[in-house]
């Protein structure tokens, strides 16, 4: 029969019983701080992610390959790059304006402005 390790994690009890995890929070991973922030022009929507990438489309539609750079008929994809992503454009059909720190583009339902936070 295996043991298993088991990870010890202190606790408090107050008077009232309550507990309390003593070292969770140096336990817990620490959240990066964004570093990219996308505002939709048409109601404010605004999302914040660390990273940011433009995803092509092959001509069916399907995944093809990711980029460091926007281009026509690619998506906006921001972190993390799983299944819990921040959000996702639709294709880019125009792009307005573009800086290193800054991006303002259209996709086929919506004008988008990606701002690096400095």
């Amino acid at each position: 029969m295996s043991k298993l390790n088991q990870v010890k994690i202190p606790v408090t009890i107050d008077s009232k019983g309550n507990t309390y995890m003593d070292q969770l929070e140096a336990m817990m991973p620490k959240p990066e701080t964004p570093k990219w922030k996308l505002v939709r022009e048409r109601d404010g929507l605004t999302k914040q992610s660390v990273e940011v990438k433009w995803i092509e489309w092959d001509e069916n539609g399907f995944f093809e390959a990711t980029h460091n750079h926007p281009d026509i008929g690619r998506s906006l994809i921001m972190s993390p790059f799983n299944a819990f992503f921040t959000w996702q454009t639709t294709t880019i059909t125009g792009i307005q304006e573009q800086r290193e720190d800054y991006i303002c583009f259209d996709t086929k339902n919506s004008r988008y402005e990606l701002f690096k936070i400095k």
